[in-house]
């Protein structure tokens, strides 16, 4: 039986980074958790772990979990991946078949070569290079102007934790990054106003 979406024990950045240590293609820390390895500190609990890799390399990495399951969540239900479910939401949970438990969320992203694409407003591309950054102990992480353009949708409690967090730290070009994707993927934001206010301190 396939467990609930409560169901997880996700990994630490790090013991993801160690299991996908052999993966051969761009990949990196999402989310909240990206947020955390930016500051370099962990600003909040996380209830599970977010993962971003181009859409067309996710073949190679279910090899790297011999076992495990895949699934896709969609509309509140978790449906086995396959070419079908793959092609209709951008995001699967890796299944893990001793605890059955969820251990990590993957996010597979538009991409054209090395140019990641915003799946919200395809004009909002960058090179993979820029999208990516990495701790000192070499964990990769998405830069947190991308992963609050992401949030900005939503901008639940813990996402505004995190903008907060972030803003004081972040540099004015990676600020005038942010306030540019806003305005062409959600141009009557709020967060436009509290990116003016910062710039201005």
């Amino acid at each position: 039986m396939t467990p609930g979406v409560d169901a997880w024990q996700p990994y630490s950045p790090e013991e993801l980074a160690d299991r996908l240590a052999a993966l051969p293609v761009t990949w990196a820390v999402a989310g909240g958790w990206a947020v955390d390895l930016f500051l370099g500190r962990v600003t909040r609990e996380h209830h599970d772990i977010e993962m971003v890799l181009p859409a067309s390399e996710f073949r190679l990495l279910p090899p790297l979990f011999p076992g495990w399951e895949f699934h896709v969540p969609q509309s509140g239900k978790l449906t086995p991946a396959d070419p079908v479910s793959l092609a209709a939401e951008f995001q699967t949970w890796a299944l893990d078949p001793v605890t059955r438990m969820w251990r990590f969320d993957v996010f597979r992203e538009r991409h054209d070569g090395d140019t990641w694409i915003c799946r919200r407003d395809e004009r909002i591309r960058r090179p993979y290079a820029e999208v990516v950054q990495r701790t000192p102990d070499g964990i990769p992480f998405v830069v947190p102007e991308v992963v609050l353009l992401f949030k900005a949708k939503a901008a639940r409690d813990k996402d505004e934790q995190d903008l907060a967090a972030v803003l004081p730290e972040l540099p004015a070009a990676r600020r005038s990054w942010l306030d540019a994707a806003l305005a062409l993927a959600h141009p009557e934001h709020p967060w436009r106003e509290r990116l003016a206010h910062s710039a201005g301190r």
